[in-house]
């Protein structure tokens, strides 16, 4: 199959909102199902599109998954500190899982990263339990960074690890 990464377009939000959300429930990384506060945050596509970018991934002339890239200093960044952009949100559709998607996804990440003036790494955080996306980073070089790890809901059990790419 071929896949064309690009900027998401507002027509591809509802789409983009959707599979990230179903991924996240699907992989159970997010507890409490329908009901979790943080699905709006992953079907809000045009509010992340306006403060970072966000890459689909296209193909068979349909939406396969998106990543949204936080540059440098972005407003949506959890752990980038100065000079490293963060990847959030890597959602793929179950259908399309093991195609090739997440990693083009990733790749046009990297690539968005060197070609920012001043940004000398890139980051992303993980569930414990996404064992084939540490696979896909490791692959790719990253490295893990667990003095980093962190818990986004200290009242939860969902620490997430995370891992960097000098670049």
């Amino acid at each position: 199959m071929d896949i064309t990464i690009r900027q998401a377009r507002p027509d591809e939000y509802e789409a983009i909102g959707e599979i990230t959300a179903q991924a996240y429930l699907g992989d159970g990384l997010l507890d409490f199902g329908e009901s979790d506060a943080y699905l709006g945050e992953l079907r809000d596509v045009a509010k992340r599109a306006a403060a970072a970018e966000v890459f689909v991934a296209v193909g068979d002339g349909r939406v396969l998954g998106a990543v949204t890239f936080v540059p440098a200093g972005g407003p949506m960044a959890d752990i980038a500190r100065p000079g490293e952009a963060e990847i959030r949100m890597l959602a793929v559709a179950g259908e399309a899982r093991g195609r090739g998607a997440g990693e083009a996804l990733v790749r046009a990440c990297v690539e968005r990263a060197r070609a920012t003036p001043g940004c000398v790494r890139m980051v992303l955080s993980t569930q414990r339990s996404m064992h084939a996306a540490h696979r896909l980073y490791e692959r790719l070089g990253f490295t893990r960074t667990p003095d980093r790890d962190w818990n986004p809901l200290p009242e939860l059990d969902i620490a997430l690890l995370t891992y960097e790419l000098t670049l």
